[in-house]
């Protein structure tokens, strides 16, 4: 989730959902995780025809999902060559409005002062061009209900989206209501919606819903309702076992309550999906628990250099621990 810090208002502008509007060759690969495979097919295709719209899509949010922040102004050419070479590619936009909204949230408050306008804009030209960009229209519905009213938040315009969405798509709609309700920590309606929803690979509509739960799961977290956060992550796991998301968001919540054995079981089995920085953080943190100083070191260590990286925030604790258990 993009959380952006705005005069001392918090909105986030989407759980960024990399999901094309409409199948490409990179596609498949992106699903499977198979990012250093499809870096190389961009790259090499790029350099072939660096204007082919999917790879220089692809290309961009591969660096957001790497995380490495000092790559985002190379993921904002990818998607201004994209939007020059294919003004009509509603794609081009919505990565675009993703990648500008991970600059401001780095970037702190003046940062997201001054592209604010540019997320939401690129965000409302994504929906125009395809009005199936389900992606892009969670993305600029989440802006509406938690962006300040002084920069575009509206939540009558959050309202009038989910019913423009309804005529549509019915079942895109129930998504975007679930998000509404979300917001409001309306937990038990966003559930109902988000768990019911019939979702299909013809309406890109699964990495939607994933998103919703996957949130969910994190929200009950927050609040300390752990049997509910294990319930709604368990039941993603069993709705999508290739994903790392469920075991991840278990291995959290489970760690939280002390439970750090049953803990490191389900991140190791996050971690067979998907190396990432934040499994092998959260994994550093169980082995550290049970004073086990070799293990927690080489998770954190693998923390620091995995793919997705960590905010400096937490590299900086990552560093500290690290000392600490060296000495």
């Amino acid at each position: 989730m993009k959380i952006f810090a705005l005069s001392g208002s918090i909105f986030v502008c989407g759980a960024i959902v990399l999901n094309p509007a409409s199948a490409h060759e990179y596609t498949a690969g992106m699903k499977a995780k198979k990012y250093a495979e499809v870096e190389s097919a961009v790259n090499t295709k790029l350099l072939a025809d660096p204007h082919y719209a999917p790879a220089l899509i692809t290309k961009a949010e591969l660096i957001l999902i790497d995380g490495n922040e000092k790559r985002l102004d190379d993921a904002a050419k990818y998607a201004e060559t994209c939007i020059a070479q294919h003004p009509d590619n509603s794609e081009c936009y919505d990565v675009m409005g993703s990648v500008l909204g991970t600059k401001a949230m780095r970037g702190g408050i003046m940062s997201a002062m001054g592209y604010v306008g540019k997320i939401r804009d690129s965000f409302q030209k994504a929906v125009e061009l395809d009005p199936k960009n389900y992606a892009a229209r969670s993305h600029l519905l989440t802006f509406y209900l938690q962006a300040p009213g002084f920069v575009g938040g509206d939540k009558g315009k959050a309202q009038a989206l989910i019913v423009e969405t309804s005529k549509i798509n019915p079942v895109a709609a129930s998504l975007l209501q679930a998000t509404a309700n979300l917001s409001e920590d309306k937990f038990a309606e966003a559930e109902n919606l988000a768990s019911a929803a019939k979702v299909s690979d013809a309406d890109r509509l699964i990495d939607q819903q994933r998103a919703i739960l996957t949130n969910l799961g994190h929200a009950y977290i927050a609040q300390k309702k752990f049997a509910d956060s294990d319930r709604i992550f368990r039941d993603l796991i069993k709705r999508y076992p290739e994903s790392p998301d469920g075991y991840f968001g278990l291995g959290k919540s489970l760690l939280i309550q002390g439970k750090q054995k049953d803990a490191i079981a389900s991140l190791d089995a996050a971690l067979e999906i998907e190396e990432n920085a934040r499994t092998y953080y959260r994994l550093g943190q169980c082995w550290q628990q049970l004073q086990d100083k070799a293990k927690a070191i080489n998770a954190y260590e693998k923390a620091l250099t995995a793919r997705q990286q960590l905010n400096s925030q937490t590299k900086t604790e990552i560093q500290d621990q690290l000392k600490s258990l060296r000495t």
